[in-house]
């Protein structure tokens, strides 16, 4: 059976995505513990500051199990980052929402992320433009 050549260029790509990937979980990591808070906080943190979830699908969104997420709320509800209300829409449904101070640890946290900042400062806005196209691209 004849083995398939992937060319250089396309191994190069495959190797740069993913040392991006590996340095993006390890600045995410750092600037969390600086919060006294876990990777899987401070991405669940971040994810509410744009809207309060139902756990369900603050679990489709982290990839995890529910159950994961029902514990990690609880440790940011404990620490008055979090808290769980009503979903209007259904008061069947709780939402998990970050509090003013959750707000602002998750913007503090933002801020603390150089890592994509300071590479992306050396491109023009026309090169972030493709890059950022071409990423959508990639990612259907």
């Amino acid at each position: 059976m004849p083995q398939s050549r992937i060319d250089p260029v396309t191994l190069e790509v495959v190797d740069l995505i993913a040392a991006v990937v590996a340095r993006y979980h390890e600045e995410y990591e750092h600037a969390a513990a600086r919060y006294q808070l876990t990777g899987a906080q401070a991405k669940l943190l971040g994810l509410l500051s744009l809207e309060p979830l139902p756990m369900r699908r603050l679990a489709e969104k982290l990839r995890c199990e529910p159950s994961n997420v029902t514990g990690i709320v609880d440790r940011l509800e404990s620490r008055g980052l979090v808290e769980r209300r009503p979903d209007p829409a259904d008061r069947r449904v709780k939402l998990a929402a970050p509090t003013e101070e959750g707000l602002a640890t998750a913007e503090q946290l933002r801020e603390s992320l150089d890592f994509a900042r300071e590479p992306l400062a050396g491109l023009s806005t026309a090169e972030r433009a493709v890059l950022r196209d071409l990423l959508r691209r990639m990612l259907g």
